[in-house]
């Protein structure tokens, strides 16, 4: 009777948590529409701005902004975007593990992480050198907070503190799917034009510097606003799928539990019936 009583608690504890992750689920169901709608609404200029800005610099003399100068790839530093939080599945190993692979293949560079997220501070703490965190960004994602960052990152570059910038994050595909993404965010990567006819160049006005000033830090701004979307969007997803995983784990071990406390009571049934029958025959 003990052990059907701890099944009975056992039972009762593992509907609990289905309930709580069922519930979760939801809840990262109705953030992933929402961040869905971002999306869509901010890759279209993100991406635009992105293949505008490299076909200029491959067409702009580097000299004319700061930001297009490239100095070469001895001090680099990674900007990591991770979750705040757990109960997401593999989505934060999954960027941790891709930043330290693109560090490890960058022989005899001095790397740097700029941690986006607490679980990409906590993780990098001690194993790398930070520049610098933002841990509670995620909660509510806005531009202002994206310019921060970005602004921080320009000055570090101008300061001469790093020869190349860059984004690593997980690029939203599908509920199912994220992509780890490892994006050159400073200097401005030029495009390839190497086999490409030529098509001329720009006409500026203002002048090429002049427009550079406002251009390129926008651009950089952008890139980091859109990569936080990305990224937040992906942890959504990657929550409902292990939270809907968590709850189907849960029914199952809620059904085994019941079949075997059910087998348990049956067999203490049989048992005491065999006892009334044995003393009933033995009086007899």
């Amino acid at each position: 009777m003990a052990k059907t009583q701890d099944l009975k608690r056992r039972i009762r504890s593992v509907r609990n948590t289905m309930q709580l992750t069922r519930a979760m689920k939801m809840v990262a169901a109705s953030k992933l529409r929402r961040a869905q709608e971002r999306i869509l609404k901010a890759r279209p200029y993100a991406r635009r701005m992105l293949r505008v800005l490299r076909s200029v610099a491959a067409r702009a003399e580097s000299d004319q902004h700061p930001l297009l100068k490239v100095r070469g790839d001895r001090r680099l530093q990674l900007t990591v975007l991770t979750g705040d939080r757990g109960l997401c599945g593999g989505f934060n190993a999954g960027i941790i593990r891709t930043a330290v692979d693109f560090a490890a293949q960058q022989a005899g560079c001095k790397i740097k992480i700029n941690a986006v997220g607490k679980k990409g501070r906590d993780y990098f703490t001690g194993r790398y050198e930070l520049a610098g965190s933002w841990p509670d960004v995620f909660r509510s994602v806005e531009f202002s907070t994206a310019k921060t960052i970005a602004g921080e990152l320009i000055q570090r570059y101008l300061d001469d503190e790093a020869d190349r910038i860059y984004l690593v994050y997980n690029e939203f595909k599908s509920a199912i799917q994220a992509k780890p993404t490892v994006q050159q965010l400073l200097p401005v990567e030029p495009e390839d034009l190497e086999g490409v006819e030529p098509t001329g160049d720009y006409i500026y006005e203002p002048s090429a510097g002049e427009l550079f000033v406002e251009l390129l830090p926008s651009y950089v701004e952008n890139q980091v606003f859109h990569a936080m979307l990305e990224s937040v969007a992906a942890e959504h997803a990657a929550r409902m799928t292990a939270m809907d995983s968590a709850t189907n784990n849960a029914s199952e071990l809620i059904d085994s539990l019941t079949l075997t406390m059910n087998r348990i009571r049956q067999t203490s049934i049989t048992t005491e019936i065999i006892e009334v029958v044995s003393g009933a025959e033995a009086l007899g």
